[in-house]
């Protein structure tokens, strides 16, 4: 359990509820998954998103980005002062990174990332976009996985294949909408050996072939650190598991639908409707108890920094809750998620309506 001199008392429960609002708007899939965690998980896991969405943000819609990256490290800074800026997510945010012993490196890693897109980074090979996932994705997923109580570097170590596998199935989701804002994250050596020139290609973006192998040899990555990650489900509390591992199998089927569009993430966006999330839900409902730990694994070289961040920490290892080993809950929350899922479908079954009325009505003028 965490130690209670950790406790702080910068953030009110108003503040916990706008970061709430915050995700429920902005990402519904995690929003979703993170139902199945137990309540006393939930608010952190939103203030950690609120602020990961918050900076992200900051920088996308200003002008001057380096100003904001460095505005968002004077508010790291305070927050880590224990004098956080009097907006919701800097106070529930100094909370969190001080009840839960967020080793300061994890969150300066993120803002890296964020200043690497700033500057328009590209990426020779795979290993420079795990270093850029390191940062961007698996710095979450290792925070995550503090708000749960467990530090043990295993566990970390598969958490960050977590992060650092579901960034790699945003890049390739997002081919052609980063291409369009004048982006590559695609690894540029794999172009070159797909017969692309990556500079010709950014300048008149196209789905072809020899895209599609690039595509597909990043899915495959993805897929072998899915298939790692999943052997760290079983280090995380009993009632955490369900969320989590829904998180892994609903992301992961994103990078199915990219191979049912054919690869072409240029001229189509790749999403799962909600009727496909309910059944995935239930996957992950089932399977949950019977996660094993598997066998041991180093982590990514690009990912070591994170879990040394952890372990060289002062706080050491610190027990989860006992109230989060709890199953008797989940009924309610299952009922939840299911019952949102459902919504999700029908407007999913509206939304195609409403577009073969559209076409019928442009055939009948």
């Amino acid at each position: 359990m965490v130690p209670i001199w950790l406790e702080t008392r910068n953030a009110s429960e108003a503040d916990v509820d706008a970061c709430r609002a915050m995700i429920r708007q902005g990402s519904r899939t995690f929003f979703a998954a993170s139902l199945l965690l137990p309540g006393s998980i939930r608010a952190p896991a939103y203030t950690l998103y609120a602020f990961c969405r918050f900076a992200d943000d900051a920088v996308d819609n200003e002008d001057r980005e380096r100003d904001a990256l460095a505005r968002l490290r004077e508010r790291l800074d305070l927050a880590y002062e224990g004098r956080p800026l009097p907006t919701a997510t800097d106070r529930a945010f100094a909370d969190m990174v001080a009840r839960y012993a967020i080793p300061r490196a994890i969150p300066e890693a993120l803002l890296e990332g964020l200043a690497w897109d700033t500057d328009g980074r590209r990426y020779e090979d795979i290993a420079g976009v795990y270093a850029y996932s390191a940062r961007v994705a698996a710095t979450v997923g290792a925070m995550m996985t503090l708000l749960m109580g467990v530090r043990d570097p295993d566990t970390l170590a598969r958490a960050c294949d977590l992060g650092v596998a579901m960034q790699l199935t945003n890049i390739a989701r997002d081919v052609g909408e980063d291409a369009r804002m004048g982006r590559i994250y695609l690894p540029l050596a794999w172009m070159r050996e797909a017969g692309l020139d990556p500079d010709a290609w950014l300048a008149a973006p196209c789905f072809d072939a020899r895209l599609a192998s690039v595509v597909e040899r990043l899915l495959a990555a993805a897929e072998a650190l899915y298939v790692r990650a999943e052997a760290g489900v079983a280090g995380l509390p009993f009632g955490c598991r369900p969320g989590i591992l829904a998180a892994r199998i609903m992301y992961a089927e994103i990078g199915r639908v990219i191979e049912k569009n054919g690869l072409d993430s240029v001229s189509r966006r790749a999403y799962v409707r909600g009727r496909r999330k309910l059944a995935l839900l239930a996957r992950s409902f089932a399977a949950a108890p019977l996660v094993g730990r598997g066998r041991a694994a180093p982590p990514l070289a690009e990912t070591a920094f994170l879990i040394d961040a952890v372990t060289s920490h002062p706080l050491g290892r610190v027990r989860p809750d006992p109230a989060l080993a709890s199953w008797w809950d989940l009924g309610p929350r299952i009922v939840w998620v299911l019952d949102l899922f459902e919504r999700l479908g029908q407007r999913d079954g509206v939304a195609a309506a409403e577009r073969r009325n559209a076409r019928l009505a442009g055939l009948e003028t």
